[in-house]
């Protein structure tokens, strides 16, 4: 995953990038907002007019006083009416952009190498798509409720303040860049910390997931002190960034303040002296001290929230680096059609790290209806094999093709479409028994899909479920060899032109194996197959098998061939039976 090291500016251009789309919310956004200003700016007028009328003790123009109030009732009744319009559009916009923000996110996963997502944390990925997007999404809301009017604000102030006294107007511009200094300055600090409280908080939701989704490992091995101080850890580190974080930004708004009480000083003392001048009225003065305050709030409201602002530029900047990540090398619009089965590799080469090889010179051809068993020790490159033919990641050297046709000048969709695969590892989508076996066929009928079950031998378990089929299941609700079972389903209901059993039947009592291998041997039947194996009795049958050492082909034949050589594979054969 690329470092999360963009600045704000730059995080802030992306975010005004994707707010464009809206154009139309945005501009009746900022209407309202010049709308709700220019109202209130009419409000301390009619106050200051309404001070004139008390001229002395004993003379008051009631008549205009109460003339004056009617209007500020009604002009405060019609800027609370345009701020809830305005409000509405902002609320609108800013979930508009987060659900394109969030959209896009899920989308990019989609097209990440696998690469990318075996060397990032899945907490840390589930934490930018879902938290961060949530703390984004509150700070743009209070970025357009304050920016917005902030802006309008400031420049509609500043012409009604000119208006009025063009000296106090000046003094006001004078002094303001001193609210601006001391809140970029105190702004960077606080920035830098949220970056380093943004990314422990990613490592510490990935060490959550860690610990709560393999708890029964967690207990096996007595490991509960050991993971509590590892989030203790953690959680320390987390604490001492988030303090300050919060430190360094709470120091923005009674900074500002001090500063904009400063200029609401000035203001009043040389309103005093133009008043005695005869330059200005009491009543003007009133006028005069509302605008400076009016046009110093938006610096205070902003600089109330920078903690949440801050946080959210910090929280789009991690999103941003998922979403800007190198997706797949782009693929060939040809569309592999149903496969014959004849696989070619030449040459192939291939490693994970560049400087540490794995997989050499590989070369294999396969006839249509092959079955090829794939064995060797532990990190020999057998299930790297099987990741290169299913385009998971592409080689770096060499070529595979599939009927004669390279791979890579095919869609990985059409690709993965001539394939059925059961793998060691299982995983159940949270949904119906129903669902889950009809993941790669949705319109699969319940016949097809109760043949297919009785064919891999788990309709026995399935309608003994509370509701069959329709029963509800997750990753957790099932023993392994039940979840294995579905899997197995899931494949003999696509019937494949091609199979890749990697360890297929790992999790499954030896009776059952029986079973599932005669159903398998049923489906391998005519169909290339490409079989991983540690139990080398399951792989007797096979037309092919290879046996794999440091990514190179050692020895390969059949069952027969190979124990008739005495090498490595008479030797890994026998070695599991010593016990026996």
């Amino acid at each position: 995953m690329k470092r999360d090291n963009a600045t704000s500016k730059q995080t802030f251009l992306k975010l005004m990038q994707l707010i464009g789309k809206y154009k139309i919310l945005l501009v009746f956004s900022i209407i309202l907002a010049g709308v709700t200003v220019v109202l209130t700016q009419f409000t301390p007028i009619l106050f200051g007019d309404a001070i004139d009328g008390i001229i002395a003790a004993g003379n008051v123009n009631f008549g205009l006083v109460y003339d004056y109030l009617f209007k500020i009732l009604i002009m405060v009744l019609a800027t609370a009416l345009m701020t809830w319009g305005m409000n509405m559009i902002n609320n609108r916009l800013a979930y508009k952009v987060v659900q394109d923000v969030r959209s896009r996110a899920i989308r990019q996963i989609q097209v990440l190498p696998l690469s990318v997502l075996d060397s990032s944390e899945t907490g840390d990925i589930v934490g930018r798509v879902i938290a961060d997007v949530d703390q984004l999404s509150d700070g743009l809301l209070l970025g357009f409720t304050q920016l917005f009017t902030g802006v309008v604000t400031i420049a509609v102030t500043l012409i009604f303040m000119f208006s009025r006294s063009w000296l106090i107007s000046l003094l006001v511009i004078l002094l303001t860049p001193l609210s601006f200094f001391v809140a970029k300055f105190i702004s960077q600090k606080s920035f830098h910390m949220f970056q380093k409280q943004m990314s422990t908080r990613g490592a510490q939701t990935a060490l959550i997931e860690e610990m709560v989704g393999h708890e029964k490992v967690v207990k096996a091995f007595a490991y509960e002190q050991r993971a509590s101080e590892r989030f203790d850890a953690v959680n320390k580190e987390l604490q001492k960034y988030s303090q300050k974080a919060i430190f360094f930004s709470s120091l923005t708004n009674p900074s500002t303040r001090f500063v904009n009480s400063i200029i609401y000083a000035v203001v009043a003392m040389v309103g005093s002296f133009l008043i005695l001048d005869g330059h200005l009225t009491v009543g003007g003065l009133s006028i005069m001290l509302a605008y400076a305050n009016q046009y110093m709030k938006p610096f205070n409201d902003i600089s109330s929230v920078v903690t949440e602002l801050q946080n959210a530029l910090v929280c789009a900047a991690r999103v941003f680096s998922l979403i800007e990540e190198e997706p797949e090398v782009a693929e060939q619009p040809a569309v592999l059609p149903d496969s014959d089965g004849a696989v070619s590799i030449e040459n192939v080469s291939f490693s994970y790290v560049p400087e540490k090889k794995l997989i050499e010179n590989f070369s294999l051809d396969v006839k249509p209806g092959m079955s090829v068993a794939i064995v060797g020790p532990t990190g020999c490159g057998k299930t790297t094999f099987i990741n290169l033919l299913m385009r998971f990641y592409d080689v770096t050297g060499g070529v595979i093709k599939i009927d004669g046709v390279p791979i890579k000048d095919v869609t990985r969709h059409s690709l993965r479409a001539n394939f059925g695969m059961v793998l060691q590892e299982t995983w159940l989508k949270h949904g119906t028994i129903r669902e889950n076996i009809a993941y790669g066929c949705p319109n699969a009928t319940e016949e097809q899909i109760i043949s297919a079950a009785k064919e891999a031998h788990s309709w026995e378990f399935i309608r003994r479920m509370p509701k069959g089929l329709d029963t509800v299941v997750n990753d957790d609700s099932l023993s392994a060899g039940q979840k294995q079972l579905l899997c197995i389903t899931r494949v003999m209901l696509a019937i494949p032109p091609m199979l890749i059993l990697d360890e297929a039947t790992s999790n499954i009592d030896t009776r059952t194996e029986v079973l599932i291998q005669s159903a398998f041997d049923k489906l391998m039947n005519g169909r290339t197959s490409f079989i991983v194996a540690h139990r080398l009795s399951t792989i007797r049958n096979a037309d092919l098998i290879l046996v794999m050492k440091d990514g190179h082909i050692i020895e390969q034949g059949n069952h027969n061939e190979l124990m008739k050589q005495g090498g490595f594979y008479n030797n890994l054969y026998n070695s599991q039976f010593v016990h026996a």
